[in-house]
């Protein structure tokens, strides 16, 4: 439910977004150049105080539901425009309501980009430089704050209702919106040509399996396999670069997870979405205004270790919280998974020995690369192919340790031999190897049967 803080910002907001609109836009160090002023800028201001008039107090009632504000704000707001003495066509009017009810109700002018589903990410490099991204392609839009301050209370109203902070002694933060769609924000003094905002959105419907299959991003046969891997209790690293698709895959390959497990899940933002009935979220948190109360993912996994858990899931390791992760994965939390920013399955075993290094704990490479060989069963990669499709490149089972060195070998591997089609997407698809993978008896003894047909090589 909005908060009265957020309702009175908002209005703040709205009365000091509509007033006189900058005529240049700074895209660049030292670069300028001429912008069209907001032809409604004026109409805009009048029916916001009109607005304000009208509904008065019930503005910042903290009783009113979010829904039924919004219904007394755009029937008064159809009112108050109605009565407005400047020649309007109809299409100006409904655009004039929308805008005033977006900044009061929601983003300002990133509400229509939040609406609209097949976008998948929002970037703001400043008031007056927004980018979307469609089906993989970046691209600018017609779309703009009024100035840096407009910006700056948009971040602000989205990071107070996750009790976050964002300040000049505090300059970054990763926050959440309602929907679970992932915030990251970035301000002055190190943000040097005004806020940056991204927006990573997702569906309020999750993706299932059938969805990443008719993408491309995986086959019928991967899936299958996966399925069982994750029900012979198989630890898994999610692989992959920065917006390929590995939280996604993260939440498809978690909801193969059985309903009548216990499931911890452990993120810096929560986004996962789990629909079984036994989930426990944990979400980390930073330090306060003094330095103080800072809760780590770190700290969180080792805490989940108390909470009698069956399977542990941390959205992303990228610290020393890899050594607590790795322990519990050999302790007999079987069956957890995660992910790890890498370019590949073997990139990712070197920034997992990293990270361990980084907790502190003065270990031999050795003794690292051991506790990692005996805890990580399923490497899957991930990556953003540069036709703007997120796919899963290679499965790539850990077999073991040679002297000192960890053993890799490849269960399914994209085929980029098939080409491109005309339209210049990948026609390619993951195809098996031919190996079959050396836990399948162990997948056996916990009753899951890997039919030998999903190895097969496929006929050329």
């Amino acid at each position: 439910m909005t908060t009265l803080a957020d309702r009175l910002d908002a209005a703040r907001q709205v009365q000091g977004a509509v007033g006189s609109t900058p005529d240049t836009i700074r895209t660049g160090p030292g670069a300028v150049r001429r912008r069209e002023a907001d032809p409604f800028a004026q109409v805009k201001e009048r029916v916001h105080q009109a607005l304000v008039d009208s509904l008065g107090p019930r503005l910042y009632d903290p009783h009113l539901s979010e829904s039924e504000l919004a219904a007394q704000v755009r029937t008064t707001l159809q009112q108050v425009i109605d009565s407005e003495q400047t020649p309007l066509s109809h299409a100006d009017r409904t655009k004039i309501a929308q805008d005033v009810s977006d900044d009061i109700l929601g983003h300002g002018p990133l509400e229509p980009y939040l609406r609209d589903v097949d976008v998948t990410e929002i970037m703001v490099n400043g008031p007056d430089s927004i980018f979307v991204e469609r089906a993989g392609r970046i691209h600018p839009v017609d779309a703009r704050f009024s100035d840096e301050a407009h910006l700056r209370r948009t971040i602000d109203k989205i990071v107070s209702r996750v009790g976050r902070r964002i300040d000049e002694a505090s300059p970054m933060v990763d926050a959440r919106l309602t929907d679970g769609s992932r915030v990251n924000a970035v301000v002055a003094p190190i943000a040097l040509d005004g806020a940056l905002l991204t927006i990573r959105k997702f569906a309020a419907d999750p993706l299932t399996d059938d969805d990443l299959i008719s993408f491309g991003t995986m086959t019928p046969e991967v899936r299958d396999f996966l399925v069982a891997c994750v029900r012979g209790r198989r630890n898994i690293i999610i692989s992959g670069g920065t917006g390929s698709g590995k939280t996604t895959t993260l939440n498809v390959i978690s909801s193969f997870l059985p309903g009548d497990e216990r499931i911890v899940t452990i993120e810096d933002a929560a986004e996962l979405q789990l629909r079984q009935d036994h989930v426990l979220r944990l979400e980390s948190r930073p330090a306060n205004v003094e330095g103080r109360g800072a809760v780590a993912i770190r700290d969180l996994v080792r805490n989940s270790l108390r909470m009698r858990p069956d399977r542990i899931i941390v959205g992303e390791v990228r610290d020393g919280a890899a050594l607590d992760m790795l322990q519990a994965m050999n302790t007999g939390h079987d069956g957890s998974i995660t992910t790890v920013h890498a370019n590949s399955p073997r990139d990712s075993l070197s920034r997992l020995e990293t990270m361990v290094l980084m907790a502190g704990v003065e270990l031999p490479v050795r003794a690292i690369r051991e506790q990692v060989s005996g805890a990580v069963d399923l490497i899957v990669q991930q990556t953003r192919l540069n036709d703007g499709s997120r796919r899963i490149v290679a499965i790539t089972e850990v077999v073991g340790m040679e002297s000192d060195v960890i053993t890799l070998q490849d269960i399914f591997t994209f085929d980029y031999s098939a080409g491109r089609d005309e339209s210049g997407r990948f026609m390619g698809r993951l195809e098996a190897t031919g190996i079959r993978p050396k836990f399948a008896q162990d997948l056996a003894d916990h009753g899951v049967e890997l039919p030998t047909s999903l190895f097969g090589r496929r006929a050329s």
